[in-house]
């Protein structure tokens, strides 16, 4: 067991943290039981409490029921922030059911897959991306789609400046497409549900060097395990609010502001887009205590010229992660609140954390020491030999909210984990160095990734959409330093003889936009004659890689 980090441990935790033997559905029942009338969503202005949540839970699950939903089954989850993401998570999972949160970026070809791998009949979807998803009805296993608009759950009148998608009221729905209220107005009751600790709960998804994204299963228990560790981590209390910024389908965002919250009775603050000023607003207005985010959204916070005029100091906690926090950024947050930007460490394998740091003891620019109950460990990636301080190798982690493995992909299941000292450890395929007190520090990453912004981008699957356009030849997809977002997605393409070289950019680009997520479409593009091969004819995107830092500078 690694214990170098006991000595930075919070004096006042446990070093193991015992779990509930529940699902996260009595997660719900329970604060519901204890707090009915307590807010547990707060959207823009309008207050639901915990008794109407789990109501309307109890509602969706019986109509979702009695269309044919049932244990085991999984379902995608197709939303933005909204209080329909919550009460379709929960009313999924309140039928024994699988939730498959989808990024709301996605569209047709990508939503395929999803639907395609997990066999799922049934999809709940925001009302702006009904189009996107409405052509896959009779196409793949989806039978039922459930759309719901989201500011159709607006009951209060409000200052605030809503986004698009909220403000905007519904039109004519697509054909085979259900309306989320007549679903819920239906007036079926769930049966009693059966689902225990070790039955499985989530199938995020995540990429790697297959090029198609990969299911992650979770069960409740390790779904659980996050959602615990961070309430007690942080101390949070029934008291504590929650503002909500990180998007529900991300791992984080779901565990820090949607799951935790619900587990010890607290208020979650929706916001479904981004917007410093509401921010700023909804902290002040509901005396926010916590926000978890991602570093270029307190970046931009930080930067909002009018934050002077907003009262922030009910906050106790911030942080976040999917890049290093600037020193400078980090300093002039503590002049504004007194609070540290809490960094940490985990990926969808690890449904959240398995690093984070001390509250007491950060460092600035690192992944934190291990959470409860998890053994971390730095191998050689190539001997799988244990180092130790100060040396670089591949971060190695076990714990109990680590995934049972990849839906449906026995060989890259068996690829991610090797058995050390009688455990199953998950091998992340981040390059990582500690110091003597156990702090993990990032160094690089062996899988072929890009950090957009804190999206996860994986070259192999934009290289094999793009391979469907037929203006492209050959395509390798690399990183390219940008000042904003960190990295940005560059294409180097050969292309097709059928490509007319001053059209294909704009032509490229625009299929590009329709046919995937906006953070995975490439930003930057170079067309080349050729792309370097190795002696077996495998493109040398390390090689390209480098030339495009060296040329940038980075």
């Amino acid at each position: 067991m690694f214990t170098h980090h006991y000595a930075v441990w919070p004096k006042h935790l446990p070093k193991s943290l015992p779990l509930p033997e529940t699902s996260l559905v009595t997660n719900l029942e329970i604060s519901a039981r204890r707090y009915p009338a307590r807010p547990a969503i707060i959207f823009y202005d309008t207050t639901i409490s915990y008794a109407e949540l789990l109501s309307e839970v109890e509602s969706l699950a019986g109509w979702l029921q009695k269309k044919g939903l049932k244990k085991g089954d999984r379902a995608l989850l197709y939303m933005q922030n909204s209080p329909q993401y919550v009460i379709g998570y929960y009313a999924i999972l309140r039928c024994d059911g699988i939730v498959v949160p989808v990024n709301p970026m996605n569209r047709t070809t990508e939503l395929e897959h999803y639907a395609s791998d997990t066999d799922a009949e049934f999809c709940l979807a925001g009302y702006e991306l009904m189009s996107h998803v409405s052509p896959l009805l009779g196409k793949t296993s989806l039978k039922h789609i459930v759309v719901s608009a989201y500011g159709t759950r607006l009951r209060a009148p409000t200052d605030l400046e809503l986004p698009e998608e909220v403000a905007t009221s519904p039109g004519r729905f697509d054909e085979g497409c259900t309306n989320w209220d007549e679903a819920l107005q239906s007036g079926h009751k769930p049966t009693p549900y059966t689902a225990g600790p070790d039955d499985l709960a989530l199938i995020p998804y995540s990429s790697g060097t297959t090029g198609a994204p990969k299911g992650c299963m979770h069960t409740h228990r390790s779904v659980m395990t996050t959602t615990v560790q961070r309430v007690v981590w942080n101390s949070a209390t029934v008291n504590s609010v929650q503002l909500a910024t990180l998007p529900f389908f991300h791992v984080t965002g779901m565990q820090a502001s949607m799951n935790g919250p619900i587990y010890i009775g607290g208020t979650s603050v929706i916001m479904t887009r981004w917007n410093r000023t509401v921010a700023a607003q909804l902290i002040e207005r509901y005396h926010v205590t916590g926000w978890a985010n991602i570093v270029t959204m307190a970046v931009d916070f930080l930067l909002n010229p009018e934050l002077d005029r907003y009262d922030v100091s009910s906050l106790t906690h911030i942080g976040g992660g999917g890049a290093s926090m600037p020193e400078a950024v980090a300093a002039k947050l503590y002049r504004l609140t007194g609070l540290h930007y809490i960094e940490g460490y985990g990926l969808s394998e690890t449904i959240a954390a398995t690093h984070t740091n001390p509250p007491d003891a950060p460092k600035p620019q690192c992944l934190g020491i291990p959470m409860f109950d998890v053994d971390s460990r730095i191998i050689n990636p190539d001997t799988l030999e244990l180092l130790g301080p100060g040396e670089v190798g591949e971060i190695i982690s076990h714990g109990p909210q680590v995934a049972q493995g990849y839906w449906n992909r026995p060989d890259e299941t068996a690829a991610a984990f090797i058995e050390l000292e009688g455990k199953r450890f998950f091998r992340t395929g981040d390059l990582a160095r500690y110091d003597d007190n156990g702090y993990f520090y990032m160094v690089d990453r062996i899988k072929r990734m890009i950090n957009a912004s804190g999206f996860k981008v994986w070259p192999s699957e934009v290289e094999s959409m793009m391979y469907q356009n037929p203006l492209v030849q050959e395509v390798c997809i690399i990183s390219s330093p940008d000042t904003k977002r960190g990295e940005t997605v560059k294409a180097c393409v050969v292309l097709s003889a059928d490509a007319d070289p001053q059209t294909a950019e704009q032509e490229i680009s625009s299929w590009c936009k329709s046919n995937m997520a906006a953070y995975k479409t490439p930003q930057v593009f170079e067309f080349v004659s050729a792309l370097p091969k190795s002696s077996s004819g495998k493109i040398m995107w390390r090689e390209l890689q480098e030339q495009e830092h060296h040329k940038i500078g980075h």
